[in-house]
């Protein structure tokens, strides 16, 4: 009995511990095929790590459907310079309402536009804001609202974003004026300068 037991332990101790076809497999994957695994895994992650940031973020925006161009506008935007000079001629015509809403409102004021915001005709959603008054509508497009942004210092005018507010209420039922430029006699100040010059332009006839 004690030789039997000793021969086993022998057995055991020099057939190792595989000792049927499934162990084998395992023993095969964890040494070879795992390994492989992991090295095309880190290998992945380093040439990720090395891959340009927009190239990355592209191949995300187009999982989700995001065009080219939005990607190309969105990377513009990033590298653009902070500040800018930009000079415009005073005198040129000014932008219609409807060109402006169009250029700039129309992405939340249009149909369909954002939830919260008064689309262009909503007459029940334009009537409280109309009853504010044109100078506070103008106010808000100009510094932003709640969620809307500032919409002033952009591409347009002042008197051009407020020909837009002008647009969009009047189409809601207001019945505000077009605004536009003051006129040099219109300026303030412009009649006391005008009457300051008038003495010396015209001397006084002697008696």
């Amino acid at each position: 009995m004690s030789d039997d037991a000793h021969y086993q332990a022998t057995e055991d101790a020099h057939t190792g511990p595989i000792k049927n076809p499934k162990q084998l497999l395992l023993a095969v994957f964890f040494s070879f095929i795992a390994p492989i695994l992991i090295i095309v895994g880190l290998v992945s992650y380093v040439t990720s790590a090395n891959r340009p940031s927009g190239e990355a973020k592209g191949a995300g925006m187009a999982l989700y459907g995001v065009s080219k161009d939005a990607r190309d506008r969105e990377v513009f935007e990033r590298l653009k310079k902070v500040g800018s000079i930009e000079i415009r001629d005073a005198d040129r015509p000014l932008a219609t309402g409807e060109t402006v809403f169009k250029a700039q409102c129309v992405a939340c004021h249009g149909s369909p536009g954002i939830p919260g915001a008064p689309h262009f005709s909503d007459a029940a959603a334009w009537g409280p804001r109309i009853g504010q008054g044109y100078a506070t509508l103008l106010d808000h497009a100009l510094h932003g609202k709640g969620a809307m942004p500032p919409q002033g210092g952009g591409d347009f005018d002042d008197v051009e974003i407020g020909r837009a507010v002008v647009y969009m209420a009047n189409a809601g039922g207001a019945k505000f004026p077009v605004p536009d430029r003051p006129t040099a006699a219109g300026a303030p100040g412009a009649a006391a300068t005008e009457a300051a010059a008038a003495p010396a332009s015209a001397p006084a006839a002697k008696p």
